[in-house]
């Protein structure tokens, strides 16, 4: 049971009640486009700035938002821009490292109740980064390819969703070759135009993350093969810091 209190929302489950329980689901349904006005990164992670004037009045200070599909806290806003932290590990799983100030990213904020649910199932959580194969024309649409790499390909299926750089996507084929998989996207002018997918060429690194469901379903069938783990959480633990 979900409930409020002095320490933020919480969680209860039995007698045990989780304080700051709090937890972003996205939909991957892109509902603003901004543009990076400053980004700093080394290994150890980095800072990101971005200009968003029709998202910002919406925005507060430790809430999150999906930046080209990843999850960031925003840690600072102004009028027109808010900015982020990045740790080492997303600086290292995403394609920040292949963006420029300039460059227009993919923006949507966390779904609420009541919202209409248009996508799929985005966490935010990015899997690794896939590379453009090509945009080409198709008719009034685009073909969208991506090579996929082969650890994340088992994520995906033929008429499956997938989420680049946080767009929600219905991968229309898909191909597996010896190093990597390769899944084409066909792209309606509607999703072409507002989103940054106008402005990807061949080799551009974009954002990946695999089906949720598919996340769940390989992990329940692995279990049921293996030894169930001997968990070392204890209550007391729990209790004693202050949970």
């Amino acid at each position: 049971m979900f409930r409020g209190g002095p320490f933020g929302p919480s969680l209860q489950i039995g007698y045990l009640v989780v304080r700051n329980f709090a937890y972003a689901m996205f939909t991957g349904i892109i509902e603003h486009l901004g543009t990076i006005a400053h980004l700093e990164l080394s290994s150890a992670g980095g800072k990101l700035t971005v200009h968003a004037p029709s998202l910002v009045p919406h925005l507060a200070i430790s809430a999150s938002v999906a930046v080209n599909g990843c999850c960031l806290t925003i840690v600072h806003c102004d009028h027109e821009n808010f900015s982020a932290d990045l740790s080492g590990e997303t600086v290292a799983k995403t394609s920040f490292c292949g963006l420029k100030a300039g460059a227009r990213v993919n923006l949507e904020q966390p779904l609420t109740a009541g919202k209409e649910f248009g996508g799929h199932f985005v966490l935010g959580h990015v899997d690794g980064t896939g590379r453009v194969a090509h945009v080409t024309r198709d008719g009034d649409s685009w073909n969208f390819g991506v090579a996929v790499p082969l650890e994340l390909a088992r994520y995906i299926v033929s008429k499956g969703s997938l989420t680049i750089d946080g767009i929600s996507l219905t991968v229309a084929r898909w191909y597996v070759r010896r190093q990597f998989s390769l899944a084409e996207i066909a792209v309606i002018p509607y999703t072409y135009q507002h989103t940054n997918i106008a402005d990807r060429v061949a080799g551009d690194l974009v954002n990946l993350e695999g089906d949720i469901l598919g996340k769940y379903i390989e992990r329940y069938t692995g279990r049921r093969d293996s030894p169930a783990p001997v968990s070392e959480l204890r209550i007391e633990d729990l209790i004693r810091q202050g949970f």
